[in-house]
């Protein structure tokens, strides 16, 4: 789906994803110390980004939907925190160099050679001993789990996500995790995502 898609979809008053952050994401970083800056990349309504700040963060939210930043905004002036909105392509997005102590990217899905581009600017996004975090729907998830973008394509695996961050990074974490999840008659169903976690060098 391009931009104009997303802020359509975007563009009603509710959220299109609950406020909490993604359950991966308060896991892996609710115990590391809010050291600095951070990034998150395709922030979307802000649900992650917003939660960093309230933890003392100060964040750049990152997404190509002009809609979906203002809903961040608007989510993290009702959570008394401060934003920086960034409305940029991630295939066009050029930070510079050793600029975070945290880059973020959960659920944003690509065709693969893009992701391939947008994974190591996020890396060399990070400052020395910083943390590189990723959390996306799993290629094994059509399959053997449920929901999600059912394209190949553009669903990701550890393996592949760690080979492109060890040049750049010691991976601490590369697996295949399971979250609980409701199909539409409310019953439980069961996704597979993809989590890598790395500490720059």
């Amino acid at each position: 789906m391009d931009a104009a898609g997303w802020d359509e979809r975007y563009r009603g008053s509710e959220l299109v994803w609950k406020a909490e952050p993604n359950r991966f994401v308060e896991e892996e970083l609710a115990g590391l110390e809010p050291t600095g800056r951070a990034v998150d990349l395709a922030a979307g309504e802000g649900r992650n980004a917003v939660w960093l700040a309230e933890r003392g963060w100060e964040v750049d939210a990152v997404d190509f939907s002009a809609v979906a930043l203002e809903k961040a905004g608007r989510l993290a002036a009702d959570r008394g925190v401060r934003l920086r909105t960034v409305h940029a392509d991630l295939t066009a997005w050029a930070p510079a160099e050793a600029e975070y102590d945290l880059a973020l990217i959960a659920y944003l899905h690509l065709p693969w050679p893009e992701m391939a581009r947008v994974l190591p600017k996020a890396a060399t996004a990070v400052r020395v001993g910083g943390t590189l975090l990723l959390v996306g729907h799993d290629a094994a998830n059509p399959e053997r789990g449920y929901g999600g973008p059912q394209d190949p394509r553009v669903l990701y695996t550890a393996d592949r996500v760690a080979d492109l961050w060890r040049p750049y990074a010691d991976v601490l974490r590369a697996e295949t995790v399971t979250r609980p999840v409701s199909d539409p008659e409310g019953g439980g169903r069961t996704a597979l995502d993809t989590l890598v976690r790395a500490v720059r060098r």
